[in-house]
């Protein structure tokens, strides 16, 4: 048998990518196409007290204005869980009022012929406000924070157990500090885009989102349309981090506009408007105390978070999540409080939470450690957690002490001289760090349809995305594995909000959600092919036993004997059936406080596959279910210019089953990168007179280059989870950015001796 499952694979849909034929968004050419520019507001915090549109409206070529004033009203979204769809701002609908809560705002869209001349029309609009004080800094309004009871998806915001504070007291070490985290943007490649184009009472869309599916149910919800009257596409996604988990304005108002004129409308945001218009990364200031015995073991952990949300809707950043599962701790609390700001609405950014609260909790680690002159991996290995220390639960499948010890051999980590300032190589000062990474395991109710058509192909069909991950790629791969195909025979269609609902792309589940469900489909899909032969006196299987029959090369055959049996194609042109097909539906779920799993249901008669049938006879809420992970990074620093240089990183993950080795490797290496920035260099700056951001496009917001990297050494575990589903596969997307950050400090610190605590680390914080 040729497993595919696992092999480094190139991505199904590269070519189609190099060669400009992928079309995203913004690149269907429809009939008739009109250009939506939006038109932003330049204060933080008031109201509109007039908006002149005449000169705009007078521009040869400029076909509508739009504001508050003339606008479709709109419907307030219920709900709020991103699967069924979440609008970014519950509290601003666009253009219905002439309230303005933040610089950069959506008062008004351009509509033209071309996308210049609504360029140049929204140039023309003038505004003036009855403009009030803005709040945009998080310590100026401190007395105004408060403690949400819940976060996304309603997970748990306020953490406690035992109590922290009497413990602290008596602990024989302690560590108290704060650790800051600036606001960061997702600055995905591709820009958020939308195209609508009505037809009678019907709306297409061609959206760059994360959620097919959810994002047409929120546009059809706040437009006030039956669902089933909206289909929405994005067959591509340049990237989305979290920015395109949630539907923002934009989004809603190219159907307003192709509703108001009567055509097809495309609103693409430039670089500058996605800093303002898509969410951000919150800032985060943690406060974070450790009491532990002289031995290392904690016996109390306090991880208090303070960030910033909106005023038009509540956004928390759980950095606490990680830090009240990660170790073994009797005593912990990890609470949030959030302040509300004249600021666009904060989102999820790549590991929200888990990101920039390892950074504060594995540094401080760091710190403990450093107190103790203890090693910093014996340190974790003292506090390791053979069990979920909050619930009790055991974890579906733990493997981290094997990612230290590889981690280390692989740095070189007992080599090191543990003492600050103590390396060098040439002039520059050499440091070594670790620390650990983790990102829950999650896993929604997942749909997927297999067709097998005469020729011998099969196509899989799943509402879910690529957004640039491999999808496309993992999907075929474990559909022709379960088939027994050549990858050449098996296409994958997603992307289309009409096909078999999947999830969507947040929180690392598509691959143990869609791929569990493709998976159980292939096998289905088998089992079905394989009984219409062995009842079927033509056929060279006729009257053996299922289980005595096998898949590979698009053939059925009996085991060990390839030459007795048929392909796939000869036995649907001889049963003459257009196609053979199933669809099945997963709905397990693995999310801390989700209902009870529900396993597997049949669609249309077929008969289940032994994979949706071991699914169900799994208790989910039985286990814990995380990745595990370690970073260990050398960095040169240079003492006379405070300049930083991440030389390598080693990453060894414990993610389930690899379903790709070459798109998992590329997932951690992006990540990697991902902390690279959010270490030394990445950090949105807001005018303090104004709360307007500074660093509005690339020039000013800088990211990695290929200067930068380091060499990399990303190794898997590789062993599958058994109970997160039937491929064993945990989610990898996110995983790769927690630790990081703080293993890139940690080595700092051990370099130069200076222990920075709000990032980024830039060379006038190590030279002042």
């Amino acid at each position: 048998m040729n497993e595919l499952i696992g092999k480094p694979i190139d991505r199904v849909d590269g070519r189609l990518k190099v060669t400009g034929k992928a079309p995203y968004s913004a690149e269907f050419p429809l009939k008739n196409l009109a250009y939506g520019v939006t038109v932003q507001s330049t204060i933080a915090s008031g109201r509109i007290q007039s908006i002149e549109t005449h000169a705009a409206e007078s521009l040869s070529g400029v076909i509508a204005v739009i504001t508050y004033k003339n606008s479709m009203s709109l419907h307030t979204l219920t709900g709020g869980d991103p699967g069924q769809g979440k609008f970014g701002e519950r509290d601003l609908l666009p253009l219905q009022s002439d309230r303005i809560f933040y610089d950069g705002q959506h008062i008004a869209i351009v509509v033209a012929e071309t996308f210049q001349i609504a360029e140049h029309g929204a140039s023309l609009i003038k505004v003036e406000y009855e403009e009030e004080k803005p709040v945009f800094i998080i310590e100026d309004a401190l007395s105004d924070a408060f403690q949400p009871a819940s976060a996304l998806g309603g997970g748990e915001a306020q953490t406690h157990r035992g109590d922290a504070d009497k413990a602290l007291e008596t602990a024989e070490a302690k560590m108290e500090q704060t650790y800051i985290t600036p606001v960061y943007h997702h600055n995905a490649m591709e820009p958020h885009a939308t195209t609508a184009e009505w037809t009678g009472k019907k709306l297409t869309l061609y959206d760059s989102t994360q959620s097919v599916v959810g994002s047409k149910n929120a546009i059809a919800q706040i437009l006030g349309v039956p669902p089933d009257d909206v289909r929405l596409y994005s067959y591509f996604i340049g990237g989305g981090f979290g920015s395109k988990g949630f539907t923002w304005a934009h989004s809603v108002m190219a159907p307003m506009a192709a509703k108001h004129v009567g055509r097809p409308v495309k609103i693409v945001l430039s670089r500058q408007q996605m800093f303002t218009s898509n969410g951000h990364r919150s800032r985060t200031i943690q406060k974070i105390s450790l009491g532990a015995g002289k031995d290392g073991q904690l016996i109390s952990v306090k991880h208090l978070t303070t960030s910033e949300t909106s005023f038009v809707d509540e956004f928390v950043e759980t950095a606490g999540a990680a830090t009240k599962m990660l170790y073994d701790v009797p005593n912990l609390d990890a609470t949030h409080s959030i302040v509300r700001l004249n600021k666009g609405t904060p989102c999820p950014t790549r590991a929200p939470g888990e990101a920039p609260g390892t950074y504060g909790l594995e540094v401080a680690m760091d710190e403990l450690a450093y107190q103790l002159n203890i090693d910093p991996v014996q340190l974790r290995l003292v506090n390791y957690a053979d069990k979920h220390p909050q619930t009790g639960q055991p974890w579906s499948e733990k493997h981290l002490k094997e990612c230290y010890e590889r981690g280390a051999q692989a740095i070189g980590w007992a080599q090191r001289n543990p003492a600050v300032r103590s390396m060098k190589e040439g002039d520059l000062l050499v440091g070594y760090g670790m620390a650990t990474a983790t990102y829950p395991a999650n896993r929604s109710a997942s749909s997927a349809k297999i067709q097998l058509f005469p020729d011998g192909h099969a196509v899989i069909y799943c509402a879910t995305q690529d957004i640039g991950t491999g999808t496309y790629t993992i999907l075929t791969q474990i559909a022709a594995d379960g088939l027994g195909l050549p990858m050449a025979s098996v296409q994958c269609k997603l992307g289309d909000s009409k096909l078999p609902k999947g999830p969507n792309s947040g929180g690392s589940q598509v691959s143990a959600s869609a791929g569990g469900a493709v998976w159980a489909a292939a096998l289905t899909l088998k089992s079905k092919a394989i009984q219409l032969a062995i009842a079927d006196k033509e056929s060279p299987l006729f009257g053996q036993s299922e289980e005595s029959v096998q898949a590979d090369g698009g053939k059925i055959f009996i085991a060990g004997s390839p030459e007795k049996g048929e392909t796939y194609a000869q036995l649907l042109t001889r049963k003459g059936l257009p196609t053979l097909e199933t669809e099945i539906t997963t709905n397990v779920s693995t999310r801390e406080g989700a209902p009870p799993a529900a396993g597997g249901e049949k669609k249309g008669g077929d008969q289940e596959s032994s994979a949706v049938k071991a699914d169900e006879g799994v208790d989910h809420k039985k286990y814990a279910f995380h990745s595990f992970g370690a970073h260990f990074v050398k960095v040169l620093v240079d003492p006379t210019l405070g300049t930083v240089h991440v030389d390598k990183i080693v990453g060894v993950m414990d993610i389930g089953r690899v379903l790709n080795l070459k798109t998992a490797t590329n997932q951690i290496m992006g990540a990697m990168i991902f902390g690279i920035g959010m270490a030394l260099m990445e950090g949105t700056i807001y005018d303090p007179t104004n709360g307007r951001v500074v660093t509005r496009d690339l020039t000013d917001y800088l990211v990695p280059v290929n200067a930068d990297m380091p060499a990399f050494d990303i190794q898997f575990i590789d062993i599958p989870d058994p109970y997160i589903s039937p491929v064993g596969a945990r989610g990898i997307g996110e995983i790769g950015i927690t630790g990081i950050t703080a293993a890139i400090a940690n080595a700092i610190y051990h370099a130069t001796g200076k222990r920075v605590r709000d990032l980024p680390i830039t060379p006038d914080k190590l030279l002042s």
